[in-house]
Parts: C-alpha cells; structure tokens; sequence
C-alpha cells in the first residue's frame, strides 16, 4: 500500500515522498533489503528485484533475489520468482526478459511470458569471483552491453573496492542470453591494476584518511583502501561532445568512489574493436593525461543514471551529501561510517555530458541520523520516472542496513531540466 515518509523535510518540497513498500524486513535485525532494481517492459509492465540478506534460522537461503512484476504503474506488485543468487539485475533483450547476476559463478534466468515464470538459474561464467551490482545498460546495433563486475582476489565479504574489476559484456539482443557463447567479454582491469599503470593520485587528496580504524568514545568506524566499484554505462550521442565515437563503439563507466571525501566518481573508457573485442582503459583528457576521477554529485555512495532517448539528457540518482567535513569525534554516534557516508537524501540532477550535473530537486529525505533513503533502480515509464530505493525508517538498525524497499514516483520529470 502507499505510503507517505512524514519525516521529509530539506529544501523544497521532496518529489516523491509518498512510496509504495515493495518489501518490508520481518526481522529488522537479521534481515536487510540490497540492491533494488527495474526494468520496463514494452507493454508497459514493470518487473522488480531486490536482493534478501536473511540470518534468521528459518531461512532457507542467505541470500536471495526476489522478483516481482506490476501492471498498474508499481501501485501493487505480484510476487514471481525466488532467485537463489545475489545482485541480481533485470533487463530487456530482444522477446525476453532476464535476470543476471552473481556473487561467485555469473548466473543468469529467463522469462519468455513478460516475467510471470522463470528458468532456474543457468551459469554463465565460472572462475571468477563476482560481484555484480545492478548498474545499467546500453542497446545499440542490434547489441545490449552491460557492467558485471569481478573480484581479482579471493575477499568474498564486504565491499573490497581495491580488487574490482569492471568488466563490460556484449551480446546480440536475439541470441538465447542464457547461452554463455552468446556473450563477449572485456579484459579485466582492477583499481589496484589502474594504479600500478599510472600511478597513485596525486594533489587531491586522495584517501582522505588514512585507511584502517578510527575509533572514538567506543564508536568504531573504518576507512577501506581507495578503490572503485559499482559502475553504470553511457553512451556519448551528442556529435558535440569531446568524446562521442561516431562508430558507436565507444563506452563510458562512471563508478561509485571510495576515497574518504564525498562527490568523486571514477571513470574508465571501453571500446569494441572491429573484430567485437572489448577493452577497458582510462579515458584520456584532450592534453593526453589519463583520468581517472572526476567531480561527481554523491558518488561516493552508490548511484544510478538514466538516459532519456527523448531529450537526450542524463538523469542521475544520487545521495546529497550535507556535511561530509564534520570531526570524526563529532559525529554522531548512530551515524553510519565515516563523515562522507550520509544516506538521508536521494536528490536527482541531469546533465547534457555526464560530467556538469544541474541540480533538479530532492526525491526524497529521512531526518532521522540512522534512516536512509538512497541506492536504487530507475527507468522512464511514459511522463515519469519511476524508482525502486533502499530505505531505513525508524526500526531499521542503521542507515545501511535497510528494513524497507520503497518504490517512488517522480511525474513529469522532464519539466525539471532547465
């Protein structure tokens, strides 16, 4: 049922406070709700998924991806399918629609009757270790391509931004995606690989703090090694801009950035070769220096963008960081990690180059230190754009471990580019 977040507040009316609960933890405290995330189907029909951490003892499974699908615009939502997997992603190709996704072993399920049944999970790829955030996709020359990232060492918790490795995937939208000879996939290429071929940031500084604990008054909080992870990809289409390839082969990554400061994004370049071939590199400015970061609101926690084919613009999905330079010692004790990490606000924004964000409102807010709106899937469902976020609402044990996934609504968003 709808519901309205009474507790949002900042700048502005937010503009899509009201939600629809998708899915609610039973145990707040052995359960939390990761990586939502949509696709839009041609007939309209939404389908959902959302990933399920559950240590209660009556579990069957740790983790689980749970698919969902709407006919009325998110307003209810019908349970389809339990998916013995993690991160899992849905997307269009060709008649189908599918789910891939993986924490060890890339798995992938297909639906051929607009996500009402599902195949049992197929293997892709065996031997990496995975860890495949939502992330987005680009269709183009009969061909969709897609971010699934990978670990360089065997670090199987947590988020270890040091060893991934995003790595592009490329297939023909009429083969059978189950298949793993349908896919092509890029070189790896870790964060750790970045710096040891370009070398370590310089005159930004970059980590911020030190790596390691900083705790204070019995509150421990962790600074990780600097790192990437995470990624989204675009597609340049505007012939003036510096990067666009007329070819069409020419990928951007735009990556969540983990360096202690808030408003950084990592990027990387990919490019298909004429024989299908799939590299990642930096992209280089146009005096030849490789980048590596860039300016980039609420990049330091988990992000989404969207493209509107009508408009050609952005739309980014992002946390609105609001004091990211208070003392560590003056934090809050319910605050969640360190200064930076502020999962409160959902702002939007969009760009015409993905690298100039114009600010175009708050979606949504919690006051409360450890409630959270933040992360999410998004797409254009007509006239609006429609999202599936995490959030911690008073009976959640933090800002991060959130108890509910909220579906929003922004209507006619197009009227807020300026």
């Amino acid at each position: 049922m709808a519901e309205k977040n009474t507790t949002s507040r900042g700048v502005g009316a937010p503009l899509a406070a009201d939600y629809v609960t998708l899915w609610q933890a039973v145990d707040p405290v052995k359960q939390i709700g990761y990586c939502p995330a949509l696709a839009r189907l041609p007939s309209g029909r939404l389908v959902a998924v959302l990933l399920v951490f559950d240590q209660r003892d009556e579990a069957e499974h740790e983790w689980l991806v749970k698919a969902y699908t709407s006919d009325d615009g998110g307003a209810t939502w019908t349970h389809r399918k339990d998916l013995p997997m993690v991160d899992g992603f849905p997307f269009v190709a060709g008649s189908s629609v599918y789910i891939i996704g993986g924490r060890d072993d890339l798995q992938i399920a297909r639906s051929d009757d607009a996500g009402e049944t599902w195949t049992d999970l197929i293997p892709l790829q065996t031997g990496k270790l995975w860890y495949s955030f939502p992330g987005s996709t680009v269709t183009t020359r009969g061909r969709i391509y897609m971010i699934r990232e990978c670990r360089t060492e065997p670090i199987r918790h947590g988020f270890p931004v040091w060893i991934l490795a995003p790595v592009l995937m490329s297939a023909s939208v009429e083969d059978d995606l189950t298949r793993p000879e349908s896919w092509t996939y890029s070189n790896v290429l870790a964060f750790g690989d970045v710096l040891k071929q370009y070398g370590r940031p310089n005159l930004i500084g970059v980590p911020f703090y030190e790596p390691g604990r900083h705790s204070t008054e019995g509150v421990h909080r962790s600074m990780a090694k600097i790192g990437w992870g995470e990624a989204n990809l675009v597609q340049i289409a505007d012939p003036d801009h510096i990067w666009h390839d007329p070819s069409g082969r020419t990928f951007h990554m735009f990556l969540r950035c983990n360096t202690g400061r808030s408003n950084l994004a990592a990027m990387a370049k990919a490019v298909e070769e004429e024989d299908g071939s799939l590299h990642v590199d930096l992209q280089k400015a146009p005096s030849g220096q490789p980048i590596l970061y860039v300016p980039f609101p609420g990049a330091h926690i988990g992000f989404i963008i969207v493209h509107d084919a009508e408009t050609g613009l952005h739309w980014l999905l992002s946390s609105q960081a609001t004091d990211s330079m208070r003392r560590i010692d003056r934090l809050h004790p319910k605050h969640y990690g360190m200064p930076a990490n502020e999962r409160r606000r959902i702002a939007l924004y969009f760009s015409k180059n993905c690298m100039d964000w114009c600010f175009a409102g708050i979606v949504a807010a919690n006051d409360e230190v450890h409630g959270s709106h933040y992360h999410g899937g998004a797409v254009i469902d007509g006239d609006d754009l429609v999202i599936l976020m995490r959030t911690a609402d008073e009976n959640a044990v933090n800002a991060h471990n959130s108890n509910l996934i909220t579906f929003h609504r922004i209507e006619r968003f197009r009227e807020l580019a300026y």
